[in-house]
């Protein structure tokens, strides 16, 4: 009788039936652990790992030139969910060996995966079978029995496996043997590389074919295997050691390679960052000459500090052109916003003039109480075209700590990691009260607004795992650390990787000694306590550079001219906007009667867009009051309408570009414009109404775009209020006469006309007068 643990209760099977227990440990551990299932079973294609179904089985797991270990698992079962963490990590750990060795999984509890897991003799969970390259389709797989449930275990029992490979060698797994003296000698004869890195060790010692598999993806560099045993080699490179690693190249110069703890991490590291070795179908150009052939600028950096000219760069792009995506915000992504703003102002450590822009976005924001908001809002409070305060975010971005040696390399994604630091690391500094506030604050603008949605998937799936475990402001310093690095693993040797800016286990030994040791059974172990230590000196915003930025007094006259433009376009332009807006949700439906009055009213555009001022509310309500005089109007009038129903009509508004205004005879003794006058009209509250006999004996005045106002000069009342009205047909033409002119310039007209008119007679009576005189001398004797 085989036993297994699930969950906090053991479940038994006999040889037919399962034990009533089963039933309920199954439920326990279903309900306990349902946060953790997905729709694809406990992993995913990100965890390094290939999830079969019926459709790929085949291909993967037969005629294939790499090897395969299988796991049949039941979601179900908490001791599957309890060695997924292990599974999950030994993919990572051996991603680079995929070339030679593949890790897959299978959920055994989907039905629609039965007849595959029944087909391989699959009884109970978790199973691991190991598939040899190139296994028949009748093969089973070898199944493991008793395995280790640590990595270092599993790495060393799919080593044992892959070295029992019975057929020809796999030409995609490299040679694990021990090598001879004379296999060394002729080595550069028959292989073109440059480095050949020989690990002297035990037999019993794995670190040789551990360093080997992890040197598979890389080019330039072979690594051997060669036994404490092999007398003549010892001798000859003078080892002492056992493990050690030495560098032997086609020059025959031999050398110890210098590493930090003679482990297997430390030689990989060593060796995949020697001079002239790259991962395969990655060549690294000098990067002198990709300057050289580019058009970006290369900025000289420092590598162990944090720029702020990055951090800048990253809240131009993430405010301005990310969230520009989305023309309004509302439920859940404006709740995420708030808190990612709100975060922002209260731990970037940026210069004065960052922060005040970021503490007014997050007050205005903190102020917006209603379910939606629009970016273009949004975008003005950033850019502080409403504020008068010295607060401006630069725009545009210059990468320095973050920039790629090509432009698709590198930048925001690198950035916006290095403003997560930071923050979580001032946080601390501070002292919050709130230990995951900035962490929540990143994945709620993550899922929400992150532009790679992909990504955006895969952190909150890390998020959901173990995120509410963060109890502490250390302890979630630790846990972006930890989770960059598991990112980093995923997708080194990635399109997306910067040949000159690999994806590695950060820091690296040389940029922290002390973060990394050795454990007992030879594997590196991070010491978190000097990890914790680094970062928050690393972070810390003390030790932010301020090189390459733009300059903050440029910047501020810039945001200054920007404000003054904005303030004249609104007071050109959307004050009328509004008016006229008002205007028309305030007016009710027109009778079908006076269609005659707005098709005139249509072809004549507003007073006050001639004047760009809104309608004034005191010239509201013009007419008479209390008597419909419609029956003793002419035909061609408008019907006049009581007070309280007469409101003025803006039918088929049009924009307009503004005219210059016409000065008006009286406008002009005062050197006012039009539009004053009418404001100062509209504030004196005298407006009067005129009767019809009015309307025929007063003085027509046209301005500019068809309106037609009336004033009666003799009338001190007619002088301080307008009204549009209606002419009679026989004196429409009239007003054609004047278009364009003021009373000064008809006036002046008239009074050149009448000197003319007079100087012309003047000059006919005096040559009259001259020639009667003429024909008296002439007639005289």
């Amino acid at each position: 009788m085989a036993r297994w643990s699930c969950g906090a209760t053991s479940c038994y099977k006999t040889k037919n039936k399962l034990n009533p227990l089963n039933s309920l440990c199954a439920f326990i551990s279903f309900i306990s652990l349902s946060p953790l299932i997905t729709e694809a079973g406990l992993y995913t294609a990100s965890d390094q790992i290939v999830i079969l179904s019926p459709e790929n089985v085949d291909s993967v797991l037969f005629n294939s030139s790499a090897a395969n270990l299988v796991e049949f698992y039941a979601t179900w079962c908490g001791h599957c969910v309890a060695f997924s963490p292990t599974w999950k990590s030994l993919a990572r750990d051996i991603k680079e060996w995929k070339p030679a060795v593949a890790l897959a999984a299978i959920d055994c509890a989907d039905e629609s995966n039965r007849k595959v897991c029944t087909n391989f003799g699959i009884t109970g969970y978790p199973s691991l079978k190991f598939f040899p390259a190139y296994s028949s389709s009748e093969s089973r797989g070898q199944d493991l029995r008793g395995f280790p449930r640590d990595v270092r275990g599993l790495r060393h029992y799919i080593i044992n496996n892959l070295e029992m490979h019975n057929e020809a060698w796999p030409p995609a797994c490299p040679p694990l043997e021990a090598a001879s003296e004379a296999e060394i000698d002729n080595f550069f004869q028959t292989n073109n590389v440059d480095h050949l890195a020989l690990v002297f060790e035990s037999k019993k010692s794995y670190v040789g074919r551990e360093v080997t598999l992890d040197l598979l993806q890389y080019e330039n560099i072979a690594v051997r295997r060669v036994l404490d045993t092999e007398m003549s080699l010892v001798s000859r490179f003078g080892v002492t050691d056992f493990p050690s690693c030495y560098l032997y190249n086609s020059s025959g110069n031999i050398y110890r390679l210098n590493v930090l703890s003679e482990a297997r991490t430390f030689y990989s590291y060593a060796l995949q960052r020697l001079p002239g070795v790259v991962r395969t179908g990655k060549p690294q150009i000098p990067i002198a000459d990709l300057i050289q052939n580019s058009t970006m600028e290369w900025r000289p950096f420092n590598k162990t500090r944090v720029y702020m000219s990055d951090l800048e760069s990253a809240l131009h792009y993430s405010l301005r052109v990310e969230l520009s995506g989305h023309i309004s915000i509302s439920g859940d992504d404006l709740t995420a916003l708030k808190k990612y703003i709100h975060v922002l102002a209260k731990y970037f450590p940026g210069r004065p003039s960052v922060k005040s822009a970021l503490k007014t976005l997050d007050n205005w924001l903190q102020l917006q109480t209603g379910a939606e908001i629009r970016y273009s809002d949004f975008r003005d409070v950033l850019d502080n075209t409403v504020q008068t305060s010295d607060a401006v975010l630069p725009e545009g971005v210059q990468w320095v700590g973050c920039q790629g040696s090509q432009e698709r390399y590198r930048g925001y994604p690198c950035a916006v990691w290095t403003l997560f630091h930071v923050l979580t690391v001032q946080a601390k500094e501070i002292g919050s009260s709130e230990p995951q506030e900035v962490l929540q604050a990143m994945r709620g603008y993550v899922s929400s607004f992150f532009g790679c949605r992909a990504c955006a998937t895969h952190f909150e799936s890390m998020a959901q795992e173990s995120m509410d475990h963060v109890t502490s402001l250390s302890s979630a310093v630790l846990w972006l650390w930890i989770h960059h690095n598991q990112v980093n693993n995923r997708l080194a040797g990635d399109l997306s990787e910067d040949p000159h800016f690999p994806k590695i286990q950060w820091p690296s030994p040389e940029l922290c000694p002390s973060c990394h040791g050795v454990k007992w059974t030879g594997d590196h172990q991070w010491n978190q306590e000097e990890v914790q230590i680094f970062l928050l000196n690393y972070f810390s915003s003390a030790r932010i550079l301020m090189d390459y930025l733009q300059d903050e007094t440029q910047a501020l006259i810039h945001q200054r001219n920007r404000l003054t433009a904005a303030r004249m376009e609104k007071e050109a332009g959307r004050g009328m906007e509004r008016r006229a807006r008002e205007v028309l949700d305030s007016h009710p439906a027109e009778e079908p009667q006076e269609e005659e009055q707005e098709e005139e009213e249509e072809e004549e555009p507003a007073l006050e867009e001639q004047a760009g001022e809104p309608y004034p509310a005191e010239l509201e309500g013009m007419g008479e009051t209390g008597a419909d005089t419609t029956d003793n109007q002419a035909p061609w009038e408008k019907p006049q309408r009581p007070q309280s129903q007469h409101k003025p009509r803006i039918v088929g508004l049009k924009l307009r570009e503004r005219q210059e205004d016409i000065v008006d005879l009286d406008s002009f003794v005062n050197q006012h414009y039009k539009a004053k006058a009418l404001r100062a009209a509209a504030m004196s509250g005298v407006v009067r109404q005129r009767s019809l006999q009015k309307k025929e004996d007063a003085e027509d005045l046209q301005f500019e775009g068809g309106w037609r106002v009336k004033r009666d000069l003799g009338s001190q009342e007619e002088n301080l209020g307008i009204e549009p009205y209606p002419r009679p047909q026989s004196k429409r033409w009239m007003s054609l006469l004047s278009v364009g002119f003021s009373r000064l310039d008809v006036s002046l007209c008239v009074l050149l006309y009448l000197l003319s008119t007079m100087c012309l007679l003047a000059m006919y009576l005096y040559f009259k007068l001259r020639i009667k005189l003429r024909r008296a001398k002439v007639s005289l004797p």
